[in-house]
């Protein structure tokens, strides 16, 4: 009787999820790469362009919201793929061996290179943590991935000169850095969703083994990793991506010019306070801020603005609020907007 063949999972791939799993991957990019224009095209199919406020704001929706489920579904399933080969409890010993600060700067640096909005940049933060990145490790991306970008550097240096996007471009950076920091030594990894403490949990009971599986076992397990965490978040990001889509459509800029056009002690962290409901990137916000500042407001106070805009705003607290409890949400937002507030009353001090 002829001896059967052992299976190691590499002769069934080709013939199962690998040929799947490229044409999926296929079909995310060209997706991906056309959302614009699809966005554009169903807005003026109902009739709408994007000159009015009811257009603009469909087409960011349009836009955004496939976006934002898009990321997160490549991201939480290559998490998952990675988890079969590096558990989270070994990503979090590997960075525990780090300098205090180190593995900050890297995540700073990573979120400046990375050209993502403060709610797309939330299913990286989400992958970080389902991989076992610490907690002020994540923070520091979620922050420094928004507000300090090369699009940032550029559009900065065109309208406002190179020493003002300098020092935006180093104090941004610094803010995630520091920030990040305070939030790892204040142990809050309690104040996460309990699901998404369970991701972190390590490597289950029975499946030690993971470094024989196969191929396709691994494919699974990031295919599972989806269903589970895109299953939890799916109906927030739609909240938040909602509530963004009205505000970026309807806040009126010339109300805001108005309100920020006089220099005040208190213009800073109301300006902060101002720009945290709204929702927009750093390309959005930047004509905003020329106008400010060509009506009279402080450079500082400009400036605060446009960072609380792009690195606190409310669409983001609603997608975050089904992986962080309150708590860690206040602690999160209270230390973001201290550190824009300082900076503010020293762009002003300087400049």
């Amino acid at each position: 009787m002829p001896e059967t063949p052992k299976n190691d999972g590499t002769a069934e791939l080709p013939r199962t999820l690998l040929p799947a799993a490229a044409t999926a991957a296929a079909v995310w990019i060209l997706l991906y790469s056309n959302l614009d224009a699809l966005a554009s095209m169903l807005v003026h199919a109902v009739g709408l362009t994007r000159a009015d406020r009811a257009g603009e704001s469909l087409h960011f929706l349009l836009y955004e919201l496939p976006k934002v489920l898009l990321l997160l579904t490549a991201v939480v399933f290559v998490m998952g793929v990675v988890h079969t080969f590096v558990s989270p409890e070994r990503t979090r010993q590997l960075l525990s061996q780090r300098r205090a600060g180190t593995g900050n700067g890297l995540a700073a640096l990573l979120g400046m290179v990375t050209p993502f909005c403060s709610c797309s940049a939330v299913p990286l933060f989400i992958g970080f943590l389902q991989a076992g990145v610490p907690l002020g490790v994540t923070f520091s991306f979620l922050i420094a991935a928004p507000m300090v970008d090369g699009v940032a550097l550029f559009l900065l240096l065109g309208m406002f000169g190179w020493q003002i996007a300098l020092i935006y471009v180093l104090l941004g950076f610094l803010i995630a850095v520091v920030s990040g920091v305070i939030i790892e030594r204040l142990h809050m990894e309690h104040s996460l969703e309990e699901w998404v403490q369970n991701l972190q949990q390590g490597v289950p009971p029975g499946q030690e083994n993971r470094q024989a599986m196969s191929w396709n076992g691994r494919i699974r397990e990031g295919l599972e990793s989806v269903r589970s965490i895109v299953g939890k978040v799916w109906m927030y990001i739609v909240l938040g991506v909602g509530a963004g889509a009205l505000i970026h459509g309807y806040v009126p800029e010339t109300f805001m010019a108005s309100l920020m056009g006089e220099e005040a002690w208190w213009s800073v962290p109301a300006a902060v306070l101002v720009g945290v409901p709204m929702y927009t990137n750093i390309a959005g916000v930047l004509p905003v801020a020329e106008a400010l500042i060509g009506k009279g407001a402080a450079i500082g106070t400009v400036m605060a603005f446009m960072m609380s805009v792009i690195a606190l705003s409310a669409p983001e607290m609603i997608i975050l609020r089904k992986v962080l409890k309150p708590r860690l949400i206040a602690v999160f937002a209270g230390i973001v907007a201290s550190g824009i507030i300082i900076v503010g009353f020293l762009f002003n001090l300087l400049l």
